[in-house]
């Protein structure tokens, strides 16, 4: 998304702060100056939650770290104010790589935690009676903000290990079930768990606290996505783009004009073509393109085709076409066998192919 904020690569990964970052800073700014707090306050606050990113960063170079030790390549990572979701290049299906990986984040703010608790006097705090805590609240200082972050990376360790998806500790549970059953049974039993705290969650927060409707949402959505994946995933594994590919497909030259085009997209079904001259692929013509430029009927093919493109092999795994396909702007790729083109895949027929495959197993 445009408006989350690039910090920039790391180890290989492009890290960005989240939007819902910006809008929390926004409330906070915005709630503290309708109820009268002093300047102090609100910059205390600001830094504060600075801080808290920074915890948020630590806790996902956790993950990366570990990732990176175990060969798991993490293309790009978002941070949000409860966590971060990062997009991998490549999976890993061990049970213990994705333990120890899942782990690492909330182990950093464990570590982040226990220092804190000899930095600060943590045992004062809790010894406090009501009054002297609230007083301690409203003292700006550095003893303050540290147990305030002491508090925050206890709840973001624990928030983190709740078994439920998309948290590490749904993972983590299902790394553990991975060991007796398959990735497919483990993650949907995770799933149902997920499920069920997530159910319960909102409940509690129909009836006294609206965070936990919006948190409830978060969860339900992130273990229906997880299952989804794995299942269709699991589906694919074993079988090849060659099974899946589109084969009859039309090719045009280079020096072919819109006007062809044109016809084919009328009379046929196909929406994105492969563009070839002397048997080699030399460029795409994607849809949006196609009708962006559709009334200079004599355009030439060379003069508007996409030049950077991926192709696929015709013996590569349907699982990797996924995960290329899901990273593509324009789902397309040719397909290739001995440096030819022998046809197309795209998530139109990947779907029909994982439909079926669907029927089959069930």
């Amino acid at each position: 998304m445009k408006a989350n904020l690039n910090l920039g690569k790391y180890y290989g990964t492009e890290v960005q702060i989240h939007w819902t970052f910006f809008l929390l800073i926004a409330w906070i700014v915005f709630s503290e100056i309708l109820s009268g707090s002093s300047t102090d306050r609100i910059l205390f606050n600001l830094q504060f939650i600075l801080a808290v990113m920074i915890c948020v960063l630590l806790h996902e170079l956790g993950h990366l770290l570990a990732a990176k030790r175990f060969g798991v390549k993490t293309k790009k990572m978002v941070l949000l104010p409860i966590g971060g979701i990062s997009t991998v290049d490549n999976t890993t299906e061990s049970p213990k790589v994705e333990f120890l990986i899942t782990l690492a984040g909330p182990l950093v703010n464990i570590i982040i935690a226990i220092v804190l608790f000899f930095v600060i006097p943590v045992r004062d705090y809790i010894s406090f009676n009501l009054g002297e805590y609230f007083t301690a609240l409203n003292d700006f200082s550095v003893r303050t903000f540290l147990f305030f972050l002491f508090i925050v990376n206890v709840a973001l360790a624990v928030f983190n290990m709740i078994p439920a998806f998309p948290l590490d500790g749904g993972r983590i549970l299902r790394a553990l079930l991975d060991v007796k059953f398959t990735r497919v049974k483990a993650t949907f039993l995770a799933t149902r768990i997920s499920n069920v705290i997530a159910i319960v969650l909102l409940l509690i927060g129909l009836l006294f606290n609206p965070i936990l409707v919006f948190l409830s949402l978060f969860l339900l959505i992130g273990s229906f996505s997880e299952n989804r994946i794995v299942h269709q995933m699991g589906l694919l594994k074993g079988h090849q783009v060659r099974e899946a590919m589109l084969k009859n497909i039309t090719v045009f030259d280079p020096e072919d004009t819109m006007e062809a085009i044109v016809k084919v997209i009328l009379t046929g079904s196909e929406t994105n073509f492969v563009v070839v001259s002397d048997k080699k692929i030399v460029g795409l013509l994607y849809h949006k393109d196609i009708i962006q430029n559709s009334h200079k009927r004599t355009l030439l093919v060379r003069d508007f085709m996409t030049v950077d493109f991926k192709t696929i092999k015709a013996r590569e795994g349907l699982s990797v076409a996924y995960r290329l396909l899901q990273d593509e702007p324009h789902p397309f790729l040719p397909v290739t066998e001995n440096d030819e083109l022998v046809g197309a895949i795209n998530f139109a027929n990947l779907h029909e192919f994982l439909l079926m495959e669907d029927k089959l197993k069930h």
